[in-house]
């Protein structure tokens, strides 16, 4: 399942329960202070949400179907946040645990690519600027 949250992510294993899991993997993606050589205050990300949930729960059935996983989860988060906050939560569950590592990573980059949910920095210089990220994930393609 994939959701967009306007409220702070809380994500744990028991969020991802089935008795032939052997593995469990997650990643948090944290809002941090610096990018690209400027100071960071706070984000903001906006989505289209009907397209972003969809195209998110595709990638998720993308990833079961390669990587025979039991189940994921996608959480985004949008609207305001604060360095150090939770801005992307994804967990996976498999029988071992090379399919759960791979599936998670497949899950975090392509969500970065292809779900639209833009991303705006303001700086401690009182700038702001919306941030693309084709290139986060260039190796899943390259």
């Amino acid at each position: 399942m994939f959701s967009l949250s306007d409220t702070s992510i809380t994500c744990s294993p028991e969020n991802l329960q089935n008795p032939a899991a052997g593995a469990y993997v997650s990643f948090e993606g944290w809002v941090r202070n610096h990018n690209e050589g400027k100071e960071v205050k706070s984000l903001e990300y906006e989505a289209y949400h009907a397209l972003a949930n969809k195209e998110g729960e595709r990638i998720l059935q993308e990833a079961k179907e390669k990587f025979d996983i039991l189940e994921s989860l996608c959480i985004h988060r949008i609207g305001h946040l604060q360095i150090g906050e939770v801005a992307v939560w994804v967990g996976v569950i498999a029988k071992h645990r090379d399919a759960a590592f791979l599936a998670c990573r497949y899950i975090i980059d392509e969500v970065k690519i292809r779900v639209p949910i833009w991303k705006k920095e303001n700086y401690t210089d009182g700038d702001s600027g919306w941030v693309r990220c084709e290139h986060c994930a260039g190796h899943v393609h390259g």
